[in-house]
């Protein structure tokens, strides 16, 4: 026994040494954004997790580097939450508890190169099946999902325009679990390289078949970011500051102005000297504005945030009511049972209130637009369906001013260029404070970015394409693969396992030839 192995002997130290490499595929996301980490940032949680001594070891070594990734991925989250962020933390990471135990079942102890292969198609499955439960709103969404780090990445948006952002995290997975077998089980080399070259040749593949967006027009955009304003009266001030800046792009030629979310804090309809500004405003610059109203409803019980199209003659009717709320930011799940969430932390006092179906909005100039609020431009299923009913460009009006000296502003930019690369539709990002950003339709950024200190109107040209890509099909077919193998997995390998178990080493027959083809735990 090494001094190593013997150090982690000890319960606390080995769960502190999981959380630990757990954390490190957070470097891969913006703010540090070391996309090439991201290949092999999974590898020291591999291995800690296949050298579990037991089953029950495995389970935790599993469930505690999901606690590390995502304390990690959601650091920024601490000044506001307080100690109920490692609560989240450490119900969420509980999903990678039965991952850590498929690690140690796939590469425990020295398994033959049959065994090997199987761990590159079920080892991915198992982490797509633990975004795929995670990414419900009601446990937070899809934050963080590993395959997001690539957003820069030009082959890696090819891929993600055949098989959205799942397709990255199956294929990153793999190549952790490859580059693991490489390093640890000598006598399984072969289906480890042979795994690395069908990535490779699956991500070549991807860059010279899938179709490209042919670019068929460009329209301009503009993106007013007024930044942090402070004061009691700070809700008639930035809309002030918004309303200047807005001026500035009369003469331009834009043809739509995105103000950023909670850009108006009065219901246009009980403040219609508010609403008379902004089509004064449309008058002036000859474009549409998409605002954001972030009040109580006259019409309906509640706070509703809402995308809202202004033209020349005020409000157009377009409205879109958000759907998909920040669980404690916009309200609070089981309010009865974690509504003390609320005098421990900056979560919501009231739930907002949620829409109930997604719009696409249709500008004056025949420009098809399809609005999201905030963090559901996380969601590649939003951005699927708006693609699919008919948008030309995808819009996400966001507001990070809680965050904004946090890797979150960088990082939710960033899902932008995913979503664009993933529908073949541009998609502006605007801010009324963080990082706005505009990408084409292949996920390329266009023009520069509005940083967290920025105050300024910025106008865009926006290349349009058409087509339909692959994701835009056929939707995420990487999850019901992964689905399908886990499947396979349990129907044949889980009923072989539990009667091995129950006869003993001295039954032999069918049992005996299961646990054969499929070796028993390490170390048993």
């Amino acid at each position: 026994m090494t001094s190593w192995t013997h150090w982690l002997r000890s319960t606390w130290r080995r769960s502190v040494v999981a959380a630990g490499a757990g954390a490190l595929p957070a470097l891969a996301f913006p703010g540090p954004a070391l996309w090439w980490w991201a290949p092999v940032a999974l590898v020291p949680w591999l291995l800690l997790a296949r050298a579990a001594p037991d089953a029950r070891r495995a389970l935790y070594d599993g469930w505690w580097g999901g606690f590390g990734f995502m304390l990690a991925v959601h650091h920024w989250l601490l000044p506001n939450l307080h100690v109920f962020t490692f609560v989240i933390a450490a119900l969420l990471g509980a999903l990678w508890a039965p991952w850590g135990w498929l690690v140690r079942r796939f590469l425990g102890g020295t398994p033959p190169p049959g065994r090997v292969a199987a761990a590159l198609l079920v080892l991915p499955s198992g982490w797509l099946l633990v975004e795929l439960v995670r990414s419900w709103q009601g446990l937070g969404g899809p934050w963080g999902m590993l395959g997001a780090s690539q957003w820069q990445v030009v082959p890696a948006l090819r891929l993600a325009s055949v098989g959205g952002v799942w397709l990255l995290s199956f294929l990153l997975v793999a190549v952790n679990v490859a580059v693991t077998a490489l390093v640890a089980v000598r006598s399984s080399r072969v289906p480890a390289l042979a795994g690395l070259v069908a990535t490779a040749a699956v991500t070549s593949s991807a860059w010279a078949w899938a179709p490209r967006p042919a670019v068929t027009d460009r329209v301009a955009v503009a993106v007013v970011q007024p930044g942090i304003v402070d004061g009691a009266d700070r809700g008639d001030r930035r809309f002030a500051r918004a309303e200047a800046l807005t001026r500035e792009l009369a003469g331009r030629g834009v043809e739509l102005i995105v103000w950023g979310e909670s850009s108006v804090g009065f219901d246009l309809g009980e403040r219609p000297d508010l609403a008379g500004r902004l089509a004064a405003l449309s008058r002036l610059t000859g474009a549409d504005i998409l605002v954001n109203v972030d009040a109580r409803r006259p019409d309906r019980a509640g706070i509703y945030k809402s995308s809202v199209l202004v033209g020349p003659g005020g409000p157009t009717g377009d409205r879109y009511d958000k759907m998909r709320l920040v669980p404690f930011g916009e309200y609070v799940p089981a309010r009865a049972l974690l509504g003390w969430a609320t005098s421990v932390g900056e979560a919501a006092g009231e739930d907002r209130m949620r829409g109930t179906r997604q719009v696409v909005m249709k500008v004056g100039g025949g420009l098809r637009i399809g609005p999201m609020v905030c963090f559901e431009s996380a969601f590649p299923d939003m951005s699927r369906a708006l693609a699919r009913d008919g948008a030309d460009v995808l819009v996400a009006q966001s507001a990070t001013a809680t965050f904004q000296r946090s890797w979150a502003p960088a990082q939710h930019a960033s899902l932008a260029a995913l979503r664009a690369a993933e529908t073949g539709r541009p998609m502006v990002h605007a801010t009324l404070t963080g990082v706005s950003a505009v990408y084409g339709p292949d996920g390329a950024r266009v023009g520069d970015r509005l940083g967290t200190d920025a105050s300024a109107a910025e106008v865009y040209e926006v290349p349009l394409a058409g087509g339909v890509t692959p994701y835009v099909r056929f939707g995420a077919w990487p999850v019901y693969g992964a689905l399908l193998v886990l499947a396979v997995f349990v129907v044949t390998v889980v009923p072989g396992a539990v009667r091995t178990r129950r006869d003993g080493p001295g039954r032999r027959g069918r049992s005996a030839r299961t646990a054969r083809a499929w070796p028993a735990r390490p170390g048993h």
